[in-house]
């Protein structure tokens, strides 16, 4: 049985005769309420049954796309063509946009690829996008037009390594925060920042591809969002992680250019989030740049020495996400930066004024720099992110002893240290087992979608139970953030691991 959104029939039909003269469209949808598919046709389906029906001797495949209500007749081919039956996931993030392209007769990820959202051409974060939009349609439309050209790059990009073009593809499922699917569809999103917070739009589910100005036959499938900051990329990384599901309890830590937070698990569901900054993602800091060819994704520190892994081997081009929460805990640990993560020019001679801006920076490859403000960037960044978590333990009055697992979720987040997001106090220091990088849940959850269209309606019920705590709202959030802003943290006894290994390193 097919569970997908879309899936393709091969039916051998009996051609009409004068004794059954019914048309070729009837034909195919009894054979389909046969197989209990109840479908409708449309119109360019309609338009290709002849000649294909006729050439075929009626032995045709059909290709059907879920509308969120009925399956839509959406093409008809010659022949068995089932084994060509194609799907798109996508993780719409506001920094970085990726499309995995699937197989979904037999599961299997044909390719994958990423792209900076063109969207960044209006501000690296996305208020700067929000009010750069605010009363102006035509900017809107303009934002809208960069993140379907983003999606175009991404389709030519898979064409060109696969063959297979978006108009080959049958249904696509994205995932994005509310901001994102409201740039997406052209809807204003001042609402998303603006109180009462009540979005445009949150559940728009199915929409025909055609209309949004893609070439898929099918639709594409926005999934829902909770509320202005929590969208449908964390209910996708329900859906990937299936924390509702589980007995025992669980956090959920998306971290971006936002953060957001899940806490729970088959009961109870609390959840909240709030701005973390785009610095994960190498979207501020000055050679930061995307896990691609040419990022430097690791580094070490040994004998006064950095050595960096670059990510596809040859010359560095720039630091991503997880270089720099490497670099970041090798230069505290071997005393170049101080807890406050000011450089210590005289700990190596890899660290020096630029003669240029007169800042101070360490140079990390050659020819490569990573700055202090760059530091500070970073450090305000991965404050916001363990104050979140900080802040929805105490309110839960759930202590880290009582987690059973801790998902790091993130586009970054399958690659980086445990050992070094630990030790600049991103995550909290826990056992590590129980600390899993899940990686990009967002577009992992998309798959699952695309695939499975029963998790629709366990969407429904994580939507229901899920009770929604607003960051920005809280009085001691920011005094919070101010001593979460140290390396570790300004209260160092909450790092028993870090503690030790400064303890050796000074021995």
């Amino acid at each position: 049985m097919n569970k997908g959104i879309t899936q393709k029939q091969y039916l051998k039909l009996v051609p009409p005769t004068e004794e059954d003269a019914r048309s070729s469209q009837m034909r195919i949808l009894d054979a389909l309420r046969e197989k209990k598919i109840p479908s409708v046709f449309t119109l360019p389906a309609l338009q290709k049954l002849y000649p294909v029906c006729d050439e075929a001797e009626y032995k045709v495949t059909v290709s059907l796309a879920w509308d969120g209500t009925i399956w839509q007749v959406v093409d008809l081919e010659a022949g068995d063509t089932t084994g060509a039956h194609y799907g798109y996931a996508a993780d719409l993030g506001s920094t970085t946009v990726i499309v995995r392209l699937m197989n979904c007769s037999d599961e299997t990820v044909l390719a994958e690829e990423s792209e900076y959202n063109r969207q960044t051409a209006y501000g690296t974060d996305i208020l700067t996008r929000i009010f750069a939009c605010k009363d102006k349609p035509e900017v809107l439309e303009e934002i809208r037009a960069c993140t379907m050209e983003t999606f175009a790059v991404l389709f030519e990009k898979i064409r060109k390594k696969t063959g297979i073009a978006p108009s080959d593809v049958l249904s696509m499922v994205v995932s994005g925060n509310t901001t994102m699917i409201h740039f997406l569809l052209g809807l204003d999103p001042f609402c998303v920042f603006s109180s009462p917070y009540a979005v445009r739009a949150d559940r728009v589910g199915f929409l025909p591809a055609k209309e949004m100005g893609f070439s898929m036959k099918g639709c594409v499938y926005c999934v829902p969002g909770k509320s202005n900051y929590l969208g449908g990329d964390i209910i996708s990384g329900m859906i990937a992680t299936e924390l509702y599901q589980k007995d025992t309890i669980s956090v959920f830590f998306d971290i971006g250019t936002n953060g957001e937070l899940v806490v729970g698990n088959r009961e109870f569901l609390l959840c909240g989030a709030g701005a973390a900054g785009p610095a994960l993602e190498g979207g501020v800091v000055k050679t930061g740049m995307r896990a691609a060819k040419g990022a430097v994704d690791a580094v070490k520190i040994e004998d006064g020495k950095i050595q960096c892994h670059v990510i596809g081997g040859g010359a560095a081009k720039g630091i991503c996400g997880s270089g720099i929460i490497d670099l970041l805990a090798e230069l505290f640990l071997n005393g170049w930066i101080n807890f406050l993560g000011t450089l210590q020019p005289e700990r190596s001679e890899k660290i020096k004024e630029d003669p240029e801006t007169g800042e101070w920076c360490v140079e990390y490859r050659e020819g490569l720099n990573f700055y202090q403000s760059d530091i500070a960037e970073f450090l305000r960044t991965k404050s916001a992110a363990y104050t979140m978590v900080e802040y929805m333990m105490r309110e839960s009055g759930i202590s880290m002893e009582e987690i059973d697992r801790f998902y790091a979720a993130g586009a970054f987040g399958k690659h980086v240290s445990k050992e070094s997001a630990i030790t600049i106090g991103m995550y909290p220091d826990m056992d590590r087992e129980r600390l899993i990088c899940a990686g990009n849940t967002s577009l992992e959850g998309a798959e699952k979608i695309l695939l499975d269209r029963t998790r629709i309606e366990e969407i429904d019920r994580i939507l229901e139970e899920m009770v929604y705590i607003q960051f920005g709202q809280v009085s001691d959030f920011i005094s919070m953030m101010a001593a979460a802003q140290a390396i570790p943290h300004t209260d160092l006894e909450r790092f028993p691991s870090v503690q030790k290994k400064l303890e050796e390193r000074k021995q």
